[in-house]
Formats: structure tokens, C-alpha cells, sequence
């Protein structure tokens, strides 16, 4: 959910911003994390805020992902997928979000979990690294600064490469 179809990053660089006077550029990110480049009391706060849950409510969505999304739905089965256990009260700001952003999927394919690897799919688009390596399906790498440097392979950039990417696999054209 965050940094593929919401833009986490976004909100994240505002409240270091607002709070401490951070003023990131994309080139100081890249490859990186933000907790990489404040100082530690301040990424402290940042992870009291989020376990608080309220920051999710608020976040941006990614660009092309409710359009795209919307269509991906008409060729495949589309679950929301996202490690809310890191930060357990974000769970009801981020459903609130969903039904407010993604009004069009169902409450049923919303899976809240700790460990995107329990997931039995064909497809994983994730920008964490992590989650897939542990999926069993086919991983897709959503570009994001913090993994310009991973190294993975299928990696879209951006809502219009992912619907083209899913829709090559199911033998459409987008459109």
C-alpha cells in the first residue's frame, strides 16, 4: 500500500520538514531511506507518529493508481496487501483511506498482515525489498527512491508501466 499505491514518501518528507526543518531533494534519497538522513531523536519521533496511526489517514495517492488500478480489475483478482502489523493502529486509518481513495475495491481483498510472504498470489507489486524476497509469486519491484538501487527484475516505474506490465502478462493492451 505505501509508496505504490499511496505516496508515503511524500507526507514523510512534509512532517520532517514541518518538524524539523529537513528539505530533502530526490538526488538526497536516492538509494536511501529518510530515517537514514535525520538525526535519531527526530526519526524517533517520526516512528512515535506513526505507531500513533494517524498519519496514514491523510496520504497522498501515487499518480495513475486509482485509474489503474480500476481497469486491473476487469482482467485480475485485485488485493490490497499491506504490513499493517508494524504499526497496528494504522489499520483503521488505512482501511478509512482505501474506502475513501479506492471506493471500488472490495473490503474483502484487503489483507492486513505483518508478512507480505504468507500471501498466496501470482503477482506482488511491492517497493519493499524484503517482501519480495519472502513472496512465492512473481515479485514486481514498484520503483521508489529508497530502492533505486536494488537490484530486481520485473521493476516498473510508475501506475502506467505497472497496468502495462499486467496487462502484457494477461495478453492485452492497455487502453
Amino acid at each position: 500500500m505505501d509508496e505504490v499505491i499511496a505516496d508515503f514518501l511524500v507526507a514523510q518528507r512534509d512532517w520532517y520538514r514541518k518538524h524539523h526543518g529537513y528539505n530533502w531533494v530526490d538526488a538526497e534519497l536516492a538509494g536511501r531511506q529518510a530515517e537514514d538522513l535525520a538525526e535519531r531523536l527526530h526519526v524517533e519521533a517520526m516512528e512515535a507518529h506513526l505507531h500513533e496511526g494517524a498519519f496514514f489517514r491523510d496520504l497522498p495517492v501515487m499518480t495513475g493508481a486509482q485509474s489503474a488500478i480500476r481497469r486491473l480489475q476487469d482482467v485480475f483478482d485485485v488485493f490490497i496487501v499491506t504490513a499493517a502489523m508494524e504499526y497496528p493502529l494504522c489499520c483503521e486509518a488505512k482501511y478509512l483511506w482505501l474506502k475513501d481513495h479506492f471506493p471500488f475495491i472490495s473490503p474483502l481483498n484487503v489483507v492486513f498482515c505483518g508478512d507480505k510472504g504468507i500471501v498466496a498470489a501470482d503477482y506482488l507489486l511491492d517497493d519493499n525489498l524484503r517482501f519480495l524476497r519472502a513472496f512465492r509469486g512473481t515479485g514486481v519491484m514498484f520503483t521508489a527512491p529508497h530502492n533505486l538501487h536494488a537490484d530486481w527484475t520485473p521493476r516498473v516505474s510508475g501506475w502506467a508501466e505497472a497496468e502495462a506490465f499486467f496487462h502484457a502478462k494477461a495478453g492485452r493492451s492497455v487502453g
